[in-house]
């Protein structure tokens, strides 16, 4: 006979594998404890009589549940012996093995949740071949809104309403507060397997697609506000169809653009891990590549036509303004359904209304930069270089987003120690995969903006000669302005994970809109610079 209690001395038996154990205290919890690990309880018989003697012949009764007789004191015990052949040896093992087995089936049943895929393993050359496509892809695309850019704003509506200016990096960065922050988002989830049925994917998607949109109708109408104060404070003339207009203006252009880029993520999403892509590596720059071409597209249409109907109705612009406003209670419910969503909901503001207000100080550089005719050379470079910028370190927030998922404590759970900052050698230099892939998007700076800046150069873009002192001055811009970002993501999504926020939700907004006041005050600063040093003429300012 084998028992097993807390208060037991252990025996080994060699012979079958087992732990043989005898009881010190009548009344202990019995439990029969085999070498691998595994508890199968069974009951004990009433009487010795019942227990069969005869050596060799007894077998393993398993039950399914324990019960406790308190009025007679006896306890439920565990009843074993092995026949004393090697037949019989071999079945008593058998046994215990499936029973194990059933034991841990049943543990696993409960957790309903996938098993989340192996990280996938990435070398610097495999992270750079990842990045650099849709780099090159999201690069041509802020370029092509540069070209836009230069056109329309020489257009009736931005040289009437210029706070429509102000307007184009806080929607730009759209693209950072909700389209690329859903890619990070819905990337994790991929990486981690929470988007490995058809059922939690669509749930996800549908979650995802309804609060991008709630919250780009907020953002696009508190932009406007903030383009309104910053065109009304510093000139004090204040007009009411023009606010109207730029609100107008706004809303309907976050909306639309942030419903087209969030069904092109949800694709490149899925797509990327039925191929096995890192999403982390393709999402972001092609959320980008088309956000700026897009929104800035969609902004200079639908000012255009707005402002055309003030002439002639006085309606349309508060009716546009009433319509999106309305459907914001349907896309609150569709996103209430889904937890993580939901969340996001109630707590995912801060970082959105933040990031927007930084985006729009970046746009009252540009609206007072670009109103200078002897500046007006900068507009076809803004979207380049903020555009560059902002993909690239969404990219490294992503991934080490993803990291700390894959691999840290969980989010809602304190530090066990305190975390020191990280410093610049350690970001960068360090032998880490989240300081390799800085290394790697740190070096794509230089080679990119100068295929960029032939691409604009080639197309007779903008007003401004690319000549070498312009191009060495574009270049410290651009790459001081990747440096300052990717030291921040390293410091700032650490941060927030030790402090119970999702980096995904909190981290890209901030490191973009950020991304945007660098990269436009950095860009005007160079421009007053080669104007001071005599670079004018022909190269700054047409």
């Amino acid at each position: 006979m084998v028992l097993w209690s807390k208060d037991q001395d252990k025996l080994s038996d060699m012979s079958t594998g087992t732990e043989r154990i005898e009881m010190k205290k009548e009344g202990a919890p019995p439990a029969f404890h085999h070498s691998n690990g595994s508890v199968h309880p069974v009951i004990l018989p009433d009487s010795p009589e019942e227990v069969p003697q005869t050596p060799g012949e007894y077998e393993l009764t398993e039950m399914t549940s324990i019960h406790s007789d308190q009025e007679n004191e006896r306890p439920d015990m565990v009843v074993l012996d092995c026949r004393a052949n090697a037949k019989g040896q071999r079945e008593e093992d058998a046994l215990l093995e499936n029973a194990s087995q059933s034991n841990e089936s049943d543990d696993t049943s409960t957790d309903q949740s996938p098993v989340p895929p192996a990280p996938l393993k990435e070398t610097s050359f495999s992270i750079g071949l990842q990045v650099l496509i849709p780099f090159l892809l999201a690069g041509f695309g802020t370029v092509a809104a540069g070209m836009v850019l230069d056109i329309v704003q020489h257009w009736t509506v931005f040289t009437e309403v210029t706070e429509v200016f102000i307007l184009v990096p806080a929607l730009l960065g759209l693209k950072g507060n909700l389209e690329m922050t859903l890619a990070s988002r819905l990337s994790t989830a991929a990486n981690i397997g929470q988007m490995d049925t058809a059922k939690d994917m669509w749930k996800m998607i549908m979650g995802n697609l309804a609060l991008i949109q709630v919250q780009a109708t907020v953002v696009g109408f508190l932009a406007s506000i903030a383009a309104v104060i910053f065109g009304w404070i510093p000139e004090g003339n204040f007009k009411m169809s023009h606010a109207v207009l730029l609100c107008a203006s706004s809303v309907a252009t976050a909306f639309i653009a942030s419903l087209l880029l969030g069904l092109i993520m949800i694709g490149v999403i899925i797509a990327s891990r039925k191929v096995g892509i890192n999403p982390d590596n393709v999402a972001t720059p092609i959320a980008a590549s088309l956000g700026d071409l897009i929104t800035l597209a969609l902004l200079a249409g639908i000012s255009t036509g707005l402002y055309k109907e003030l002439e002639y109705n006085d309606y349309a612009n508060p009716l546009v303004c009433a319509f999106f406003v309305a459907l914001t209670p349907i896309w609150v419910l569709i996103a209430r359904r889904t937890p993580s969503t939901r969340e996001v909901l109630y707590s995912g503001w801060e970082p959105v209304i933040i990031a927007m207000a930084i985006s729009s100080v970046g746009g009252l550089i540009l609206d007072k930069t670009v109103s200078n005719p002897n500046f007006a050379g900068m507009a076809v470079f803004t979207p380049v270089i903020n555009g560059v910028g902002g993909n690239l370190v969404a990219v490294q927030a992503s991934r080490i987003s993803t990291y700390l998922h894959m691999n840290a404590l969980p989010i809602a759970e304190p530090s066990p120690a305190p975390q020191k900052c990280p410093t610049p050698w350690s970001s960068f230099f360090g032998s880490a995969l989240n300081s390799r892939s800085a290394r790697v998007l740190f070096l794509l700076v230089a080679p990119g903006h100068l295929v960029f800046l032939y691409t604009i150069n080639s197309m007779q873009g903008g007003h401004t000669t690319l000549t070498s002192l312009f191009i060495a001055f574009y270049l410290a811009a651009a790459l001081l302005q990747v440096v300052i970002l990717l030291y921040l993501a390293d410091w700032m999504v650490n941060w927030m994970w030790h402090r119970g926020m999702n980096p995904d939700n909190f981290s890209i907004p901030y490191l973009t809109a950020l991304g945007d006041l660098l990269g436009t005050g950095f860009l005007a600063l160079c421009f007053h610079i080669l104007w001071l040093i005599g670079d004018r003429d022909t190269d700054v300012g047409d």
